[in-house]
């Protein structure tokens, strides 16, 4: 990089490190929330009676929390930084990216205070009232504009692919957002969908899956191509695979949605071509994960000894499994058995902290220490090592219970005597599923356990450092 001179311009990195503090203390709060609810689901008198610690108030304000807070903020983060470093450019707009961050922490703390009191929609993943779902709008809309804007006056000619990864989640989420949370205002806090019966749950599942296909696939797999070949200090496996690898999922996961409905009111052709683009998904995944993991040819001995690495590569051994798992799961004999679950449950865990969680540990871990002038290093190499064990195990743990859980309530839920009653009680099963739920706690524990870990790793880091906004490098050099 070229030395400071005066009258360089200079990226701002002062938005990317206020997204990237708070994606680390959402991660902790929305975790901590998941332990609190796994906890009351091995022991349900954790609610203690009163309504706005009751599991269902509770369930959406993790969701959202970790979700849109923990990963949304680590989106923002790193697109931030991405499309500055990889188009040449400061950030576009002036202050617009600082009302992205104070406008997305805002929508964060109202859904913290609304969903608890009781204040929903009652749609997954878009619980949130009208006037938040205006405020996302505005945030979103000026989150358009400063990514595309920057990526508009780049110096260089080239679009590296994760601007395209980036950009592609940043229209359909705008897309999605807009037209599943369409409602009619009846209150200051109350509403009623714009859509009636099923076409309500198909437009909420066409809008649920795809916050799984875009928000916490696509964006991430911008993070993948930008974060994993410059830890790894090597290019990108193949150029020409990202870029078959970015069209064929763009397309292919819009349709998906409909197999979160099998063997409901759905039109049975319509649930069927669901399960068929779900199966098609498999490919460009795959392909992904594959660009992924062979961009450390010849360099896997780093694995031994760079623990950040390690979260970046692992992360996407879970992104494999799950996008295998999940087209198998559309399957509608499958989805016989694994349908309401809790296979559905460990299926969902081994997306997010597998996927979603380590890759964003890993992109944090890379970022930290630059933004606050600590070179490459966090204060602690130690403490990512053990970070990444805690979250490993806790996965595994966490998944593999709920996995064992799932098949057992799907066999004993269908199980049928000589005389075609039922072998099992309801009750029956739910007992049966108790020590899971037990296992499925500790590996929460643990999981959160390592995020407290990296939160004191990065307060660290960032106070012992010193903040420097960096100048804009030779032009020559576009895609370091």
């Amino acid at each position: 990089m070229e030395s400071q001179k005066a009258g360089v311009q200079h990226y701002n990195d002062t938005v990317v490190r206020q997204f990237s503090i708070m994606a680390v203390v959402w991660g902790v709060v929305g975790m901590l929330v998941g332990v609190i609810i796994a906890a009351q689901l091995t022991w349900p008198e954790l609610n203690f009676g009163i309504p706005w610690l009751s599991y269902g108030r509770l369930r959406p304000l993790h969701t959202n929390a970790v979700i849109f807070a923990f990963g949304g903020c680590g989106l923002m983060a790193t697109s931030y930084y991405v499309v500055q470093r990889t188009c040449q450019t400061r950030l576009f707009g002036g202050p617009l990216a600082a009302y992205t961050f104070w406008g997305w922490q805002l929508v964060i703390v109202a859904a913290a205070i609304s969903l608890p009191l009781g204040f929903t929609t009652g749609k997954e993943y878009a619980e949130l009232e009208w006037p938040i779902d205006i405020m996302i709008a505005t945030v979103w809309v000026s989150y358009a504009i400063v990514f595309f804007g920057t990526v508009g006056t780049r110096k260089v000619k080239h679009i590296y692919v994760a601007n395209w990864f980036y950009g592609a989640f940043i229209l359909a989420v705008a897309l999605l957002h807009i037209v599943n949370s369409a409602e009619i205002p009846a209150g200051w806090m109350k509403s009623y969908s714009a859509y009636a019966g099923v076409q309500d749950a198909m437009v909420q599942w066409w809008y649920g899956h795809n916050a799984v296909g875009f928000f916490l696939t696509t964006g991430f797999l911008g993070m993948m191509y930008y974060f994993v070949p410059k830890q790894a200090g090597r290019p990108v496996y193949s150029y020409r695979l990202s870029i078959v690898h970015f069209w064929a999922l763009i397309f292919t996961y819009m349709w998906a949605g409909p197999h979160h409905l099998h063997y409901t009111a759905l039109p049975d052709w319509t649930q069927s071509l669901g399960m068929v683009f779900s199966l098609i998904l498999l490919a460009p995944s795959w392909g992904g994960m594959i660009n992924g993991m062979m961009t450390l040819s010849g360099a896997w001995h780093k694995l031994r000894d760079d623990p950040v690495l390690r979260f970046l590569i692992v992360s996407l051994s879970f992104y494999g499994m799950s996008t295998f798992e999940g087209p198998m799961m559309s399957i509608k004999t499958v989805n016989a058995l694994s349908h309401y679950t809790d296979w559905t449950v460990g299926h969902v865990h081994s997306g997010a902290l597998g996927w979603v969680g380590l890759i964003t540990m890993g992109s944090l871990y890379y970022l930290v220490p630059r933004l606050f002038g600590r070179g490459s290093k966090m204060h602690s190499t130690k403490a990512i090592e053990l970070h990444f064990w805690m979250s490993t195990i806790g996965i595994v743990l966490y998944i593999a219970a709920m996995w064992i859980a799932g098949v057992m309530q799907g066999l004993m839920w269908r199980a049928v005597n000589a005389d075609g009653t039922l072998t099992y009680t309801f009750v029956e099963s739910v007992k049966a599923t108790y020590p899971f739920y037990a296992i499925r706690l500790l590996g929460g524990l643990l999981y959160l356990g390592g995020m407290l870990v990296m939160a004191w790793n990065v307060w660290i880091t960032a106070i012992s450092g010193r903040s420097t906004n960096v100048a804009i490098p030779a032009v020559s050099n576009a895609h370091a």
